[in-house]
């Protein structure tokens, strides 16, 4: 973990990991963003280490009456996880529960088709994967899509963020190879506190993103130097 400075935006973000993952470029790594923003800081990524990058859609369980308080997450594959002291605090019963899970399936479902079309998610079978978000507060959404590509038999899966709660990076590191985070401040209490422009990130970015990065992630292309406009 280097010295922290605020991120001026999610590229910034992006690009410190870069440099903080660039042993793994030997690796030939798969580079997996986590939308929306995420996506924005994984790109960076995968232009430095010269990588394919794609996206994992994993979603965020809310609670019923406070749906910014993650009691759980989905992710492709089957992969339903809650956390059993929220359930218990909130009283939520088995049934409620399966209801919320499904109505975050089916939005996970949505955003694949909205994000991958008719694309296949890629092979990580034998393969190095790195995941990335801009940030992990609860971690909920990056621990559903680790435990889905897990499933897959990747080679290695390395957990990439820009800044990261310190109970949140232990709680997760023993889901992972490798967790790398730019900074994890004590006095961390959301992700966007930490980034000088953390505007929101539609998904017509996040698609834009995606296909560009397609043009130039076969063997033998190189990245482009413009990139495509995306809110950072």
């Amino acid at each position: 973990m280097t010295a922290f400075v605020r991120f001026r935006d999610r590229r910034d973000a992006g690009r410190q990991l870069a440099r903080l993952l660039m042993p793994y470029r030997a690796e030939h790594p798969l580079v997996l963003g986590l939308p929306r923003g995420g996506v924005v800081v994984a790109y960076e990524i995968a232009r430095a280490l010269q990588a394919p990058l794609d996206v994992i859609v994993a979603r965020k369980i809310g609670a019923p009456q406070q749906p910014e308080l993650a009691i759980g997450a989905v992710a492709p594959g089957g992969v339903v996880f809650f956390y059993p002291y929220a359930l218990r605090a909130l009283g939520i019963s088995p049934e409620l529960a399966r209801q919320l899970a499904a109505r975050e399936q089916q939005e996970l479902e949505r955003r694949i088709r909205r994000y991958r079309g008719d694309q296949p998610m890629p092979d990580v079978t034998g393969r190095t994967v790195i995941v990335v978000d801009d940030g992990l507060a609860t971690g909920a959404t990056a621990l559903a899509a680790v435990r889905a590509l897990r499933r897959q038999h990747p080679r290695r899966i390395v957990l990439a963020a820009g800044v990261c709660a310190p109970e949140t990076a232990a709680a997760l590191e023993p889901e992972v190879d490798d967790l790398v985070c730019v900074a994890m401040p004590e006095d961390f209490v959301a992700v966007g506190q930490w980034y000088d422009d953390f505007r929101p990130v539609t998904d017509e970015e996040v698609i834009a993103l995606l296909e560009d990065a397609r043009r130039w992630s076969t063997p033998d292309a190189e990245p482009s130097s413009d990139t495509p406009n995306a809110s950072s």
